[in-house]
């Protein structure tokens, strides 16, 4: 019988909202290849889910993490280092813009909404990363994956300032895997069509979007959470071992069309 991909890795998974977060399929998807996991929450809104998801896995942490604020980042990475000793690979779904950002026009973005739209989408894989390292250094290396949208590329309605801000992630990707690259390190992102998670539903029009993709993508459909977390597996895992600084697109081939 073949060994569980993850047999003996450690993952962090920062993103987790609820059970239809595309970072919870992640989750699920390499803990059930062996991984033991810290997951994070942001504020104690959030708290609750995170941790009613987390019960169902074998050893998880659940850990407070504000990716804004640099003291508990440092702490998540403290507290890895104490249960887990060092860490194999990140996963990083954190993305924030205030509602008002996405819904008014977009050159009436606001500079305060624009810095926080770039400081939590953007700024806090490099934070993560940054944090990572030292516990990446001593496996003799590791992984880094991000979620991106296509809104980085092309205009979306209502989704204004972030696709800024996945433009800014996907630059960073390419900026930290040439950087980490020598120490063994992977950086990528996944583009995944659009799901209804928690952040989808703060876009106007979302289910709009959806028809689209069924209309056009030349599966004819969009996608599903498990079929991200199969992607994120194989970039995560030693199969991708030779890919980094990459966008793979998860999106039924969306990407591709033009009308």
């Amino acid at each position: 019988m073949a060994a569980a991909a993850f047999a003996n890795k450690t993952g962090l998974i920062v993103g987790v909202a609820n059970k239809r977060s595309i970072a919870w399929a992640i989750a699920q998807a390499v803990a059930g290849e062996g991984a033991r996991l810290a997951l994070t929450y942001q504020g104690e809104r959030l708290e609750e889910n995170v941790r009613e998801l987390a019960a169902g896995l074998t050893g998880a942490l659940v850990l407070p993490c504000d990716v804004s604020d640099d003291a508990q980042v440092a702490r998540v990475f403290e507290e890895i280092e104490r249960s887990f000793g060092g860490l194999d690979f990140v996963v990083h779904g954190a993305a924030y813009a205030p509602r008002d950002e996405l819904s008014n026009p977009f050159v009436h973005t606001t500079r305060e909404g624009f810095r926080l739209a770039l400081d939590v989408s953007a700024y806090s894989l490099i934070a993560l990363s940054r944090g990572a390292l030292p516990l990446m250094e001593r496996r003799g290396g590791g992984t880094i994956l991000t979620l991106t949208y296509l809104g980085s590329e092309r205009v979306f309605q209502n989704y204004n300032v972030m696709g800024v801000a996945k433009a800014a992630l996907e630059s960073t990707v390419r900026y930290l895997a040439a950087d980490l690259g020598p120490k063994n390190i992977r950086v990528n992102a996944i583009s995944a069509g659009p799901i209804k998670t928690l952040a989808a539903a703060g876009i106007s029009g979302f289910s709009s979007i959806l028809q689209v993709y069924r209309d056009r993508a030349p599966l004819r459909r969009t996608v599903e959470t498990s079929e991200v977390a199969d992607a994120a597996v194989f970039l995560l895992s030693d199969a991708g071992r030779a890919v980094t600084a990459e966008v793979l697109m998860v999106d039924a081939g969306y990407h591709a069309t033009g009308m």
